[in-house]
């Protein structure tokens, strides 16, 4: 079997995937969090299109859509997106953060084998256009190629074992690679060590949000377990025009860590988006990081990060 990833409109080589964003929120549809946050509403899709086609233009061929299972995933606009701008979208199964969902959801009732299941299905049969809203499931062609997990401020309760275990079933079963929301970067070594506890392939498990812990040791001793992290706070250290800490990460890690480390923006509030009115955009990030690097004489490593790490990351592995 030959490399590949999974994308809303079908299964590529990995060579394919080209500059890869490694986190990002592509659609997110009216649903529960939107009601209180109306900033995370991202459904426009001449919007999202043409967003998406500036990032082609200036490099960008692959994107990975975070939004899992029943919280504002619409895999249908996923897929009309891609083909309007031309960008790979690899499209989450999952659970996301409780927040993402009322009390009385059915993530807390499924058992460890119901949500692997339905994770499995997703990336095995195609998602549900309804995204298990109704009472009727009708799978679209559109199939997930990762799975996504969260984690709070809080240690990992009960609860989120449960996920881990059904999204490490899944992962196992289809070598689909794993995502995971890491609050501020907190929790991510448990993360880790849960993964490696469960028999994850971990150069195929990618933990987010991490830069938001400043201490350099702490990313050593996550990555030291075997998992790659994902960076996506460049561009919000520079709105509040506080010192980059995803900067000094980078510049303190990449020498010895180039192979476990993928970028993004988590652009999830449209006040981000350019064509929503708002900025950086989504340009951002290939315009600025490769600068960057040059300075620190760091340049190599825009393969890396952007190429060779989320090839071998993304890519679905043999079961």
């Amino acid at each position: 079997m030959n490399p590949f990833f999974r994308t809303a409109l079908g299964d590529r080589p990995t060579a394919d995937m080209g500059l890869t964003y490694a986190h990002e929120h592509i659609i997110i549809e009216d649903s529960y969090v939107t009601a209180a946050h109306p900033e995370f509403l991202l459904n426009d899709v001449d919007k999202v299109s043409a967003e998406l086609a500036a990032l082609y233009a200036a490099g960008g061929r692959t994107v990975v859509d975070t939004m899992p299972a029943n919280c504002g995933r619409n895999v249908l606009k996923l897929a009309e997106v891609s083909r309007r701008s031309g960008v790979h979208i690899i499209v989450p199964t999952g659970i996301h953060l409780e927040i993402y969902y009322p009390h009385n959801h059915w993530r807390y009732t499924y058992t460890e084998d119901q949500l692997t299941a339905l994770f499995v299905a997703d990336i095995e049969e195609g998602i549900d256009r309804y995204d298990y809203g109704g009472p009727y499931v009708d799978r679209t062609p559109h199939r997930a190629g990762m799975i996504k997990l969260a984690t709070g401020d809080e240690p990992i309760t009960p609860h989120q074992e449960k996920i881990f275990r059904a999204v490490v079933n899944a992962h196992l079963q289809t070598g689909a690679p794993i995502l995971t929301h890491t609050n501020f970067g907190r929790q991510a070594l448990e993360q880790a060590r849960m993964f490696d506890r469960l028999g994850a392939k971990l150069e195929h498990v990618v933990l987010s949000h991490v830069d938001r812990q400043p201490d350099p040791d702490y990313h050593r001793a996550v990555m030291d377990v075997g998992v790659r992290v994902e960076y996506d706070s460049a561009f919000r250290w520079e709105l509040k025009g506080q010192p980059n800490v995803t900067f000094h990460l980078l510049e303190q890690l990449l020498p010895a860590y180039a192979d476990r480390i993928t970028l993004g923006m988590d652009m999830a509030k449209n006040v981000y988006w350019q064509t929503y009115g708002g900025a950086p955009g989504l340009t951002w990030l290939v315009e600025q990081i490769p600068v960057f690097l040059q300075e620190k004489g760091l340049e190599a490593c825009v393969e890396d990060l952007f190429f060779r790490t989320p090839q071998r990351l993304y890519g679905f592995f043999r079961t």
